[in-house]
């Protein structure tokens, strides 16, 4: 069937109900509307869902979150885990707790117990959760950082990673071979509860040992004694799952000063005090400056809405704040946590590893090759950290100590299998408290970070390409970087060329190819002379290209030049390449 015809069924179905068809009826003289509702359904990616909030095909709403179930619970009951479980949480995004609901209620309709949280969880804790309860699978119900008219649904395997191979393709077949909606399967709440299929949970079963384990991570608390009662933090949850546990983990170590943005305090789908709720962003953290300034905090952390991403400024002595990047910070808690680990035992073990994704800085390799340890580098996607943890138990060799992602996400154990904000904001309050115990800011060890490893310097370009002439446009700029790869970029040489497709790194010295040792991905690298390199890949979660790059400078001023010579011929290159 056409867009229109899909449209019309809708309409006519009984099978939705009748607010879906009032909404429905309310654009019928929008046909590029009813286009985009309905011309696909929303993928379900390597990522999970993610779309905007409404009736259609092409939207998040429950009928497409109970189709996703079903398919996910036929995935389950043929690798025969129907047994085990599944747990579900959820942030504070409009219809999120609708939606995990929905969830649970067809697991159950299926014969699979689900476990629900009596309210909404951060993004790590389901990560633990899943362990922790012994369960097959996750459910978490969030967007992370989009904007308020988004959802999603991210589904987790029963290592407590996000789904990778075989289970992310195995779960998608299943998905798309649902395309009966009366086949989807569901049942009352108190039916599925009378029956032991539906159990809701909270601080009891989960959240009390999520909170001691990330507490076993701490290095130094006779640092916390000493400066904890003395460092003044700002913190924002951004109107997400952050504010609680985040607020009860800093009290429980000592940190008395904790002052909470009170406009970004509460959870809230819309958001209201920023356009985007993205710690990445400078607006995240306008109002958190502000109050800073007034309660002269030494440290100001911003969490997203699902608490997974960790945003920061820091204060110099001089009292200007510094911003530290994603880069920046996992930089700085990789240098504390693994040579603070080396102190505190004497020694590390003798297959430490520090892994990272391929558009993570080349800081990492420098502090890896450092302390003597092994890095690991994997595909974007947090997921594909875990997938190492997985490989090292299943093996019995290498030891992880650290994870951390360009996009402002870490991990410095194994309790969880995906990134953290909660412990983040925990190691990096207690760093905070280390240095202070030496007379030094974070920036000043930043600063020292940069003099003892180089002046590398990081950052993504992002252009926007939505729509369905978007991700065709996409589409385009990816084949015509892959049929020219340029020879220099920013003035700075090609030396080699990574295809992710094509499985293939080539030497353009000497033509040499040899095989890039990940999995295939749509993904373009590019090695530079003088240490730069860019990457370049679709978003998995957002209608965008992002373009990743690095420079290494002699200085703070000579890297941020390079940075802006690299930036402006990228948009040059793009252009070049059809993504005008």
């Amino acid at each position: 069937m056409g867009y229109k015809e899909v449209y019309e069924s809708w309409l006519s179905d009984p099978y939705f109900d009748e607010q879906t068809k009032e909404e429905l009826r309310s654009i019928a003289d929008d046909d590029n509307e009813i286009k985009e509702r309905f011309y696909m359904d929303l993928q379900f990616g390597t990522a999970g869902l993610r779309g905007i909030i409404g009736a259609g095909t092409n939207r998040m709403n429950i009928y497409v979150v109970r189709k996703t179930t079903q398919g996910l619970a036929n995935y389950i009951i043929k690798q025969n885990g129907q047994d085990k479980g599944v747990a579900i949480a959820y942030d504070s995004r409009h219809m999120s707790p609708e939606f995990a609901k929905e969830a649970a209620l067809t697991l159950a309709a299926n014969g699979i117990k689900a476990y629900y949280f009596e309210s909404l969880r951060p993004t790590p804790e389901l990560s633990y959760a899943v362990r922790h309860l012994g369960c097959i699978a996750g459910i978490n119900v969030t967007a992370s950082h989009n904007p308020p008219e988004y959802n999603g649904y991210k589904v987790y395997w029963e290592d407590g990673a996000q789904i990778t191979p075989p289970h992310d393709s195995g779960i998608m077949d299943e998905v798309k071979a649902v395309t009966e909606w009366a086949n989807v399967k569901t049942m009352d709440e108190q039916d599925a509860a009378a029956k032991g299929l539906y159990k809701v949970i909270g601080a009891a079963e989960v959240d009390d040992d999520y909170i001691a384990e990330i507490k076993k991570y701490v290095l130094h608390k006779e640092a916390i004694d000493a400066e904890g009662k003395n460092l003044r933090i700002v913190y924002t949850p951004l109107h997400g799952t952050g504010n609680v546990p985040a607020r009860r983990v800093l009290k429980e170590l000592g940190f008395t000063n904790v002052f909470v943005v009170p406009e970004q305090e509460k959870p809230d789908g819309d958001f209201p005090t920023v356009s985007y709720p993205n710690p990445e962003t400078d607006e995240a953290f306008a109002l958190g400056l502000k109050y800073a300034k007034e309660q002269d905090a030494d440290l100001v952390l911003a969490t997203d809405p699902d608490a997974d991403r960790l945003g920061c400024r820091v204060k110099d002595k001089d009292g200007v704040y510094h911003t530290l990047t994603g880069n920046m910070s996992g930089s700085l808690l990789a240098d504390y946590e693994i040579g603070q680990r080396k102190a505190v035992n004497g020694s590390l073990p003798a297959d430490g590893e520090l892994v990272k994704t391929i558009v993570t800085t080349n800081l990492a390799d420098a502090i890896a090759k450092y302390y003597n340890v092994e890095l690991i580098e994997t595909l974007t996607g947090f997921k594909f950290i875990g997938q190492v943890i997985l490989k090292n138990e299943e093996s019995g060799k290498g030891h992880y100590l650290f994870g951390f992602e360009e996009s402002y996400g870490c991990l410095p154990g194994t309790y969880a299998r995906d990134k953290d904000a909660i412990v983040a904001v925990m190691a990096l309050c207690e760093a905070a408290a280390f240095y202070k115990t030496q007379g030094k800011t974070l920036w000043d060890v930043m600063l020292d970070m940069y003099q003892k490893y180089g002046y590398y310097k990081d950052s993504v370009k992002s252009i926007t390409m939505s729509g369905i002439t978007g991700l065709a446009k996409i589409q385009t700029v990816m084949d015509n970087f892959r049929k020219n790869a340029p020879s220099e970029i920013g003035g700075n040489k090609v030396l080699s060329t990574r295809d992710y497709v094509r499985d293939e790194v080539v030497d353009l010295s000497t033509g040499a190819v040899s095989p890039t040792g990940l999995p295939k991905s749509n993904v373009l690298y590019y090695d530079l002379e003088d240490g730069a390199w860019v990457c370049i890949r679709p978003s998995g979660t957002e209608p965008k290209i992002k373009f990743y790059y690095g420079v290494k400078g002699s200085s703070l001023a000579d890297a941020d030049e390079k940075a802006k010579v690299m930036d402006g011929s990228l948009g040059e290159l793009v252009k070049a390449n059809g993504g005008d």
